[in-house]
């Protein structure tokens, strides 16, 4: 199944998406009309949504063309990201392989829908792209066992972890070049974790610049799979229903290539993972600054 938020008389509306079309949850009897109350409904839950989706009649559709969509979660709790998950980025970095992962939030403001303007602050131009597999938890997880892990997902979506590079290596820990207003995206719909691989690996991941491709990799070569995330999140912080955990970027970012590729007003970022879609925005300057 595929699980998507459209912007409605101000407000976010939960759908699932069937081909080109949307049924609104709000037209399905029986189902939340919220995204993180669905998603806490669990993998029962869910295929009960599904199959209620699919019976749905012609007139309870939508035209997936005629909604503006927001993040499939708009207010996610947590958002967990992991760094330096591919071995090829973090040698193109200079970084060693690392035994243990670094980790960083995300807070809310930070993060975009899909065709949403990302925003490029006035303060700098090192405006970075990161194509990622974002993780969606499915149940509470508290000191979760690799073995058991997957059982705690409820799906799977894409990740931009716009970053603004001078800001981040302002000192040894990255908050602030990572969470500048509108600077990463989230979208545009969660793919339930029975419709793709255990752990989506390995699928290709890739990024694209302008329709320049930048990034090529697979989820098959992450250090710290999606099982081994969890696990290790888990043990230090309750991940719950609607927590996203973001696996990291392959090889290919603008900092390392020669010359660097940064991200300037008028360019078009777009992340896709095999199986899941297309995260699409184009970066606008930052208004605030004036």
């Amino acid at each position: 199944m595929r699980l998507l938020s459209f912007i409605e008389n101000g407000r976010s509306a939960p759908g699932v998406r069937i081909g080109e079309e949307v049924v609104p949850v709000s037209a399905l009897a029986g189902f939340p009309d919220d995204a993180l109350a669905l998603i806490g409904m669990g993998a029962e839950g869910l295929a009960k949504l599904a199959a209620a989706a699919a019976a749905a009649p012609a007139s309870a559709r939508r035209k997936l063309s005629d909604l503006t969509l927001g993040m499939p979660i708009p207010r996610p709790g947590k958002v967990a990201c992991i760094g330096l998950n591919y071995a090829l980025h973090a040698k193109e970095g200079g970084n060693p392989i690392p035994d243990y992962p670094a980790m960083f939030l995300r807070v809310q403001t930070s993060l975009v829908g899909p065709d949403q303007p990302m925003l490029r602050p006035k303060v700098s131009d090192k405006f970075d792209y990161e194509a990622e597999l974002a993780i969606i938890i499915g149940k509470r997880a508290r000191c979760v066992s690799q073995a058991d892990a997957l059982d705690y997902v409820a799906g799977y979506s894409l990740f931009n972890d716009g970053s603004i590079r001078d800001y981040q290596r302002k000192s040894t820990q990255w908050t602030m070049g990572k969470n500048f207003d509108a600077t990463g995206a989230f979208g545009p719909e969660i793919v339930t974790a029975d419709e793709l691989p255990p752990g989506a690996a390995p699928l290709r991941i890739c990024a694209r610049v302008d329709g320049q491709t930048v990034q090529d990799s697979t989820t098959g070569d992450m250090i710290f799979s999606v099982a081994r995330a969890i696990e290790i999140i888990s043990e230090v912080m309750t991940l719950e229903p609607g927590d996203v955990i973001a696996t990291g970027t392959p090889s290919g970012v603008g900092y390392a290539r020669k010359p660097p590729l940064f991200l300037a007003p008028g360019k078009v970022v777009e992340i896709e993972v095999e199986g899941i879609g297309v995260l699409r925005n184009t970066i606008a300057d930052d208004p605030a600054f004036g």
